[in-house]
Parts: structure tokens; sequence; C-alpha cells
């Protein structure tokens, strides 16, 4: 992939082969932005795991102790006093058997989908739709539940979804390059935390392979596994 002058500029700031700190790195990434835009910091953890079997697959939620810097949208499948509910907690898109068909029919204009567990018969249609893309409503991450109003004002308010990839990779945003590095800090090491809290017990060797931070047009900065305060098992190689 050819890139830019901007991008091979900052390419020639990183050490590719070196390990820093979280926040040597993180001071590395705001150093070498460029954009004209407020460019999104993103986090990738690579795990020692085989999400092909179910029992290593790492999902869940997380509340980042900055926010993230952006406003989720969000689309609540709900009914009667729940999607009055998720209304009054500002989703942008409430329905039933109406939203079903209007996402059906391609429209995916949110982030986050959150649905009653009575609706999720009709849901589990989309499957094909909202799968892909992460969408899909499931209890493990809060987004299938009674309390849609909650759930409505947490992912609003910073909690964002993680789940490993068919390769072992988390990824997500971790705040914006405008950000304090505390604060960029803060949100990280809350992630790799959480990554850590949720090893599954099968998962052998090695759990924290990589970890690499990134702004949206910048090239990535490695972070050292054994500096993250993980303990001796979670880092260990195989």
């Amino acid at each position: 992939m050819k890139h830019g002058k901007n991008y091979n500029n900052a390419l020639a700031q990183v050490d590719r082969e070196g390990l820093l700190t979280i926040v040597e790195a993180l001071d590395k990434v705001k150093t070498i932005s460029t954009a004209k835009f407020d460019e999104t910091v993103e986090l990738a953890i690579r795990l020692g795991v085989d999400p092909r079997k179910a029992e290593q697959i790492v999902r869940g939620t997380i509340s980042l102790p900055a926010g993230t810097g952006k406003t989720n949208r969000v689309a609540v499948f709900a009914t009667g006093e729940a999607a009055q509910a998720a209304r009054d907690a500002g989703a942008d898109e409430v329905g039933a058997e109406d939203l079903v068909a209007k996402v059906a029919g391609g429209f995916l204009d949110f982030d986050v989908a959150i649905a009653t567990p009575e609706l999720m018969g009709q849901v589990g249609g989309l499957g094909r739709v909202l799968g892909p893309r992460g969408l899909m409503p499931n209890p493990k991450t809060g987004t299938v539940t009674t309390d849609v109003a909650k759930a409505v004002t947490e992912f609003k308010g910073g909690r964002v979804e993680y789940r490993t990839d068919k390769i072992g990779n988390v990824q997500l945003r971790v705040g914006k390059v405008s950000f304090s590095r505390d604060d960029l800090v803060r949100n990280v090491q809350a992630v790799i935390d959480e990554i850590v809290r949720v090893k599954p017990a099968s998962a052998k060797g090695r759990y924290l392979t990589s970890i690499t931070v990134s702004s949206t047009m910048g090239p990535g900065v490695k972070i050292d596994p054994a500096r993250v305060h993980g303990d001796d098992e979670v880092l260990a190689p195989a």
C-alpha cells in the first residue's frame, strides 16, 4: 500500500522494532500526528488465543475513564415503556418491527445496537447484516437487556465493546490525539487491564502477544507487553 509524504515522515520517526512503555508510545503518537483533523487514537492487542474455539473468544464492554471523544449513535429495538425509556435516555433510533425492516433494507447509521430480550426473536433475523459489522446485540456485552435506558446512557457516555477478530486481535478506539497524555494513558491501561482480567482459562502460553497504538493517519507504535503491569502468567512466553 502506497502512503503519502506525511505518513512516511511519521514512519521515519518510529523505531519499528522498538518496544516502548505506554507513556512513551502515546507521546510518540501525539508527536507524529500531523493531520488537520483531530485523529482517533486506536489500540490493537494481539492475543494468544484461538478464536475458532468458543471458550477462547474474548469479548465484553468497558467504560473508558476519559471517554472516547466520540458520541456513539445508538439504535434500540424495543416496544412500549422500554422504547420510551430509550428515547428519554437519548437513543438515536428506536423501534421494533419497523426498525428491523429499516435495518434489513440497508439502514446502518448507528454504532451500537441494543435490544430487549423479547425483541431478539426478530432482531436475530438481522444476523447477516449486523453480525459482520459487530453490531448484533448480545447479553455478554450488555446490549440485550431489560434496562435499555441504562445501556443507552453508558454507550453514549464512553462504554465501548471489544471482541477478538478471526485471528485473535482486539482493536478499539481509546480517544483522540487532542486528549491529554494522562487521559490516553488511563484509557489504554484500563483496556489492557480489562483484557487481562477476562483471559480465557483455556488460553495457554503468552497471552499478550503484541500491543500497538496509532492515530488514524499514522503508523503503529509498539508497546512492550512486559511493561503494562500484567502478571507473570499473562506475560510468560510459551
